[in-house]
């Protein structure tokens, strides 16, 4: 008996949840202790970020190559393939701990970039075995599992440490030995279930793009892809939310430190980003699907400048609360509506690779907004990163206007 459509998207959007659920708690769980490691294996605070900042450029670099992959070898095989590089990165993380090996630390967080790479793309993956009046709600629904991670990954550093020393590790090894177990699983589930491929099944919800004579068009080259003012905008919305999160998200637990704040203060604004990041995604893509996602991405832009304001005159606790929560939920409209409207710009044989080199800019956006956030406190606090955080969603604004009246002079023109 041949399955209806709904049932196999069901299941294929399911599988998806379910393996990235388990790699955001992974990912998360390692990251927790990534910064006391990297202080720990090289001797010196100084080099504490170098780690991050090694796994942001393996998923900047490996991006596009893994997009174009799955263009040419379908979802699932780049997706196994992900899943398998993550395993081997918490390997090597479970090695760097064992022998006290910075270097083998720093690789280890390169290998799990790939994996990061591969799982940025996981929410397109979803989003097109569905009809495109319904994708900007899966997409919002497989962000929506980064809620997992976020929750469980923190809580699982505790369990797992007691748990390698009574297996005869380091106690700092436990979510690396956490990481192997969870993102096999995460490989193991997808070549089993992720049938058949994203790439062959989505099709039928596509509609060729034709030329005069009703030919097919093939694939177009990157440059007149990027040329298309949808995908321009797209690609801003999710960049520019993503450098003006960064950009204050990790400068607030120094400020947090420097105004003696306590650690529990600072986790539980950490709690309240990562809740507007993530808690909401899935109500975000529904609203997408109800106003259209431009719109959203408006709204997103006007959370952002709200939050950059907020954070820059935030004088107590609550104040920073509600800033770091509406700085969470601005990049969620940004980054889902920006989803939703690229998926919907391009082809089926397109997407894998564009949406690699859009992972590659918003991997970008992130290190350009952690390497300067240190800079722009320093010469003015909190101030001039809420003033830098207001400049660029003000620039953006402006951008996206002018974006949106090239995208509708064609359509008038025609008339």
């Amino acid at each position: 008996m041949t399955r209806s459509p709904s049932v196999v998207s069901r299941r294929i959007t399911g599988t998806i949840f379910f393996s990235e659920s388990i790699f955001s708690a992974a990912l998360i769980a390692t990251v927790t202790l990534l910064s006391v490691n990297a202080s720990l294996l090289s001797g010196t605070d100084t080099l504490a970020g170098l780690p991050t900042t090694l796994g942001l450029v393996g998923r900047a670099t490996l991006a596009v190559p893994m997009g174009w992959l799955m263009d040419r070898s379908g979802r699932r095989t780049g997706m196994v393939l992900g899943y398998s590089m993550g395993v081997l990165g918490m390997v090597t993380g479970i090695l760097a701990v064992q022998t006290f090996s910075f270097v083998l630390l720093c690789v280890s967080t390169a290998i799990i970039g790939v994996n990061n790479a591969t799982s940025q793309q996981a929410r397109f993956v979803a989003a097109e075995v569905w009809p495109p009046h319904q994708r900007a709600r899966i997409i919002g629904f497989i962000v929506f599992a980064g809620t997992v991670g976020a929750v469980g990954g923190p809580l699982l550093v505790a369990p797992t440490s007691a748990l390698a020393v009574q297996l005869g590790f380091e106690p700092n090894a436990g979510p690396y030995l956490l990481g192997v177990g969870l993102l096999a699983i995460s490989a193991l589930t997808v070549m089993v279930f992720l049938r058949p491929d994203p790439l062959r099944f989505g099709k039928q919800f596509d509609t060729p793009s034709l030329d005069a004579e009703g030919n097919e068009l093939a694939s177009r080259p990157m440059r007149a892809i990027f040329a298309n003012h949808t995908v321009q905008l797209a690609v801003a919305s999710m960049v520019v939310g993503q450098l003006v999160m960064t950009l204050i998200m990790v400068i607030t637990p120094v400020h947090m430190h420097h105004a003696n704040h306590s650690n529990g203060e600072i986790s539980l604004v950490f709690m309240a980003h990562t809740l507007g990041m993530f808690g909401f995604a899935f109500l975000t893509g529904w609203l997408i699907g109800q106003l259209g996602a431009l719109p959203m991405i408006a709204f997103g832009a006007a959370v952002l400048v709200i939050s950059s304001v907020m954070v820059a005159v935030a004088a107590n606790l609550l104040a920073l609360v509600v800033a770091l929560f509406l700085l969470g939920l601005g990049w969620s409209f940004c980054f889902v509506a920006g989803s939703s409207l690229l998926t919907s710009a391009l082809h089926p044989t397109e997407r894998g690779r564009v949406q690699g080199a859009n992972d590659t800019l918003v991997a970008l956006a992130s290190g350009a907004g952690s390497l300067s956030t240190g800079a722009i406190f320093a010469s003015g606090g909190m101030i001039a990163i809420g003033a830098v955080g207001l400049g660029i969603t003000l620039v953006f604004v402006a951008a996206a206007a002018w974006l949106n009246q090239q995208r509708r002079l064609p359509a008038v023109e025609a008339r």
